[in-house]
């Protein structure tokens, strides 16, 4: 599981076009953590709808 990325600290970026700049990581990483929560938040969902039609359990 990917943590959510921080922004780069100020002066981290040189602004002398870096390629990958800090900033491009940042938000590669970003949008990766992006996808990730999406993914895990449908599964959550999938898995309270499964739940909720299965009923109650047989004890």
């Amino acid at each position: 599981m990917i943590e959510k990325p921080t922004p780069p600290a100020d002066g981290e970026c040189c602004e002398s076009e870096c390629s990958p700049c800090v900033w491009d990581r940042y938000y590669e990483e970003l949008r990766l953590w992006q996808q990730q929560e999406v993914a895990r938040k449908a599964a959550e969902q999938a898995s309270s709808a499964d739940a909720a039609q299965a009923g109650p359990a047989d004890d």
